[in-house]
């Protein structure tokens, strides 16, 4: 049973957490980890004789499955694990967590139960998925559970992984790409798990050669299992200090170069001097100056930048500090920018990474055009990101921006510029590199009109600030709003003010420009239909997805009103949450495999709890619907009897609420059924049982209407009881018609339901979202403007006089005399 990526991470992650217990999550993690790795290099070793990894006779992952259930299974994984570290040179690396540890693991048959499921969880994973259509499923899995496991840690000890959006910006704006050559080298001096440089890697489609340094013995082992499980096991990773002890040199001893840098050092490293004596370095990479004692984050760049080429670039993460700090710090700055070593600062949102809630910044090195580099391009980026939980996180529109204004220096007021070295060293800005100092964020406040607030009406500079919106739209501004006759300058609205939205959407050049856009759009739809009907297994995701998303951003590139990078976002959101599933299922198993209706997922932990919503139940069993939810199924085949169906639950609706409103009108404490209601719940037994009662005794004349009314509820009941199970009846018809024709489907029909009934609709739907801001925005500014102004200074004069008066007579109707003034 192949899965969606996203149910097969959910279902391990949820798994894994519900065993954790009380241990901290930066320690289960290497459990976690540990045991994926081995599943993976297991199954390589038996599919791939020439595998890297060699596993041993007893050094296996089926030799740990064969432990469960023993009260040994904790010595035993950790003997299993040894044999494979010892055959495969990662003894330190792969052997760091004890799965004996009785304070972690519980004693006895707690340690055993836990660890039983624990590699149960791995048994149970389905992985031939891995590698289908060019993405890397384990590896992925790894990033995932690294990436939960960071959030879950905390603030001290989710440093070792670098969020993946920041680390692909860092990749394409140091130029790894597709003309990377398989023979440049790529270099991390502070790798932590591995996650940047992998990242900035998976850029090269070519291959690139990975090198990384890591000082955290545990961290160290987790990139190194990290390279294996994403298929760069000959990746050069070195265990210790890099400052002190760095482990890349070249023959003459010195600092070995690389054509690429990136780097997310710890923020102000206080400890950055252990072991170094920085004024005798023998790298001589503090020749710009000596960083302070407290604050490491510009050894870490000295260090890459003697770590590059001549001819190599670097992107480096560092706090804001950096940016504006004095002294020692301001002299290193001053120096690396009048040699041309800084191309470029990007800003980046607050709370964006697992160790600071500061605002970092990516400082861009550039060796190759340093002696002619004539400005510093600068990107104030921090207030575009979504929330996600209690961090922050860049959408996909957020990288692609940032990216493109980048790389092909492209300004935008309030956003980015290329700022000239001759400002930067200005005496006024002293090669201070802080952002606001260069880039104005737009934010101007709110703007008051002094003679509107006297005497209304609606400046028309305030309008004519959104000039793009009568620019695009002529004839709109004339048709909402019209001069006041005898004060230049000034407008009143010609509609009421709940008819402004409507008014907009239906002049004549809105639905030009609507139908405008919506013809763009069905065209692009139209360019990728055959391509999307013809995925087969082996396609490549990321080629799909590339390929839909640049050619939307490019036909919607110059579209007034809109900015492309929205439309983009909103692709890639339905992408990321349906879409690339669906893509990824079809390129692993095919079409055909892909629409055929499944199980639930349940915990691999033992029982039936089920990890996911049914979407179609017939009888006891129950179906999920990957890739063909019924619904599309129905909309296509069973309209009528969908229509049908709905018409009997209308019937049970209705019923039931002439049943209530019987009720309630009986229903007071000493009514009929608030008598019944004291005495127990109001069932169709207990209603029944009452009128017994009252037909068998004499109990005078109020009794015929109560009996009555008793009559009429059983009535109703029957009425409604039989609605339920006619509706109830279709209902389990209709499903199983539905189930039924998910085998009669053929790859052709399956293609069209997909493509032309699921994808392309919500797209469109998503799409008409951003669409549908223009009209809004122009309301909602103009009710604002005249919501302002709506009450001149005039006209709050004379309500206060005319209150005044009010108040005086009140106060000499009650005393007799005037109030005093």
């Amino acid at each position: 049973m192949a899965l969606k990526k996203s149910q097969l991470y959910a279902s391990l992650w949820s798994s894994c957490d519900a065993l954790r217990g009380g241990m901290d999550a930066s320690q289960y993690k290497d459990y976690v980890l540990t045991l994926l790795f081995m599943r993976y290099v297991s199954d390589r070793a038996t599919a791939d004789p020439q595998s890297l990894i060699q596993v041993p006779d007893g050094g296996g992952f089926d030799d740990m499955v064969r432990l469960k259930g023993n009260p040994e299974i904790g010595d035993g994984i950790n003997k299993i694990i040894g044999r494979l570290a010892e055959a495969n040179d990662l003894k330190g690396v792969i052997d760091q967590a004890d799965f004996n540890d009785e304070s972690k693991l519980g004693r006895g048959r707690a340690m055993r139960d836990t660890l039983s499921r624990l590699v149960a969880i791995f048994e149970g994973l389905d992985l031939r998925g891995n590698r289908a259509g060019g993405d890397d499923l384990l590896g992925d899995a790894y990033e995932y559970l690294m990436q939960h496991f960071a959030t879950e840690s905390g603030k001290s000890k989710g440093q070792f992984y670098t969020p993946t959006e920041v680390s692909q910006i860092m990749a394409k704006v140091v130029g790894i790409g597709p003309q990377t050559r398989s023979d440049h080298t790529i270099y991390d001096p502070t790798c932590g798990s591995g996650s940047l440089l992998l990242k900035a890697a998976d850029e090269a489609p070519n291959g690139i050669s990975i090198y990384g340094q890591e000082m955290d013995n545990a961290t160290y082992a987790l990139a190194r299992m990290n390279m294996i499980l994403h298929g760069s096991a000959t990746a050069d990773l070195k265990h210790g200090n890099t400052l002190a002890d760095p482990g890349f040199l070249d023959e003459y001893g010195s600092l070995r170069t690389f054509d690429f840098g990136v780097a997310n050092p710890p923020f102000s490293f206080d400890a950055w001097t252990r072991g170094l004596d920085p004024d005798h370095d023998p790298f001589r990479r503090f020749e710009y100056g000596t960083p302070p004692p407290k604050y490491g984050d510009y050894a870490f760049l000295l260090h890459l930048l003697k770590s590059l080429k001549p001819q190599g670039k670097g992107a480096i993460i560092l706090p804001p500090g950096v940016l504006f700090r004095g002294n020692r710090e301001a002299v290193i700055r001053r120096e690396l920018l009048r040699r041309g070593f800084i191309a470029g600062v990007i800003g980046l949102p607050a709370n964006l990474f697992y160790g600071t809630g500061i605002p970092a910044s990516i400082i861009v090195i550039d060796k190759k055009a340093a002696t002619s580099r004539k400005g510093v391009f600068m990107i104030d980026a921090r207030f575009d990101f979504r929330k996600d939980g209690n961090k922050n996180r860049l959408r996909a529109q957020d990288i692609h921006k940032i990216v493109d204004v980048f790389n092909h220096r492209i300004e935008h007021p309030h956003y980015s510029r290329l700022v000239p070295l001759t400002e930067i060293n200005d005496p006024a800005n002293d090669y201070n590199l802080n952002l606001p100092r260069y880039i104005d964020n737009g934010d101007t406040g709110e703007l008051h009109d002094l003679d509107a607030h006297l005497n209304g009406g609606i400046p028309n500079r305030d309008l004519d600030a959104i000039q793009d919106y009568w620019d695009a739209l002529p004839g709109l501004r004339s048709a909402l709003l019209q001069p006041i006759p005898d004060r230049p300058g000034y407008s009143d609205l010609r509609v009421e003010k709940q008819e402004l939205r409507r008014r907009i959407n239906e002049h004549s050049t809105y639905t030009s420009y609507r139908d405008h856009f919506r013809t763009k759009v069905d065209r692009w739809s139209q360019q990728h239909e055959p391509r999307l009907r013809a995925i087969q297994k082996g396609d490549s995701s990321r080629d799909i997805v590339d390929s839909l998303s640049e050619d939307l951003l490019q036909r919607f590139h110059d579209f007034p009103l809109i900015d492309a990078y929205d439309l983009y976002q909103c692709l890639m959101d339905y992408w990321n949450t349906t879409m690339a599933d669906d893509v990824h299922l079809i390129c692993t198993v095919g079409w055909t495999a892909a629409a055929t209706p499944r199980p639930p997922l349940t915990k691999p932990t033992g029982g039936r709890q089920s990890l996911e919503s049914p979407d179609l139940a017939v009888g006891r069993s129950k179906y999920k619907m990957d890739l063909l939810p019924p619904s599309i199924v129905i909309a296509r085949f069973f309209q009528h009897d969908r229509d049908q169906l709905d018409e009997y639950r209308a019937a049970v609706t209705t019923a039931r609420t002439a049943l209530d409103a019987l009720v309630e009108k009986h229903g007071d404490d000493e009514g009929i059924f608030g008598v019944l209601r004291r005495n127990g719940k109001i069932t169709r037994t207990s209603v029944r049982a009452r009128l017994r009662l009252l037909c068998s005794a004499d109990t005078g004349s109020d009794s015929v209407t109560e009996r009555k009314v008793l009559s009429r509820y059983l009535k109703m009941d029957d009425i409604h009881t039989v609605a339920k199970r006619t509706a109830k009846s279709e209902e389990v018809a209709l499903n199983r018609q539905v189930l039924s024709s998910y085998a009669d489907l053929t790859e052709g029909e399956i293609q069209e339901l997909t493509v032309v009934d699921k994808w392309l609709p919500a797209v469109r739907t998503y799409l008409n979202r951003v669409l549908s801001r223009a009209p809004r925005s122009i309301s909602d500014t103009i009710e604002t403007l005249r919501s302002r102004y709506a009450t001149p200074l005039r006209s709050l004069e004379s309500d206060t006089e005319l209150l005044a008066r009010r108040v005086a007579h009140h106060y000499t109707r009650m005393t007799g005399s005037h109030p005093r003034h």
